[in-house]
């Protein structure tokens, strides 16, 4: 059973930077394994998709509003990722969630296809 665990959370000031990392465990094969952040505000009904990555090609994707302000990177050997925010507004105040599937991909649109999920750690952003 794949367990996440998530740290890195906290206030920070409008233009600050946070950075959350999350381990995977219980990852039992070498075959695809996707890892990524998803992020829910007050008054939203979904999670909306934040960075993912393929833990074995490394490749990435991020939602349009990141617009190179996070960087999402891994530490293959502590199957640890991380999310790098800088630049960091009040709009991206919400829980952020790590969220894990095996296979090819963890679509950023589609959080329902996920098994696996941190507990949620919280990001505020004061202004």
């Amino acid at each position: 059973q794949v367990q996440l665990e998530e740290s890195g959370g906290g206030e920070v000031q409008a233009g600050g930077s946070l950075t959350l990392s999350c381990t995977a465990s219980g990852w039992t094969t070498n075959s695809g394994f996707c890892m990524g952040w998803w992020r829910k505000a007050v008054g939203q009904r979904e999670r909306e998709g934040v960075a993912n990555m393929q833990m074995i090609s490394g490749s990435t994707s991020y939602a349009s509003f990141v617009q190179d302000r996070f960087t999402i990177y891994q530490d293959t050997a502590k199957k640890t990722i991380y999310l790098q925010m800088n630049d960091l507004r009040p709009e991206d105040t919400a829980l952020y969630y790590c969220g894990a599937d095996y296979g090819g991909s963890c679509p950023l649109s589609r959080p329902g296809w996920l098994n696996y999920w941190g507990q949620g750690i919280q990001v505020t952003v004061s202004s």
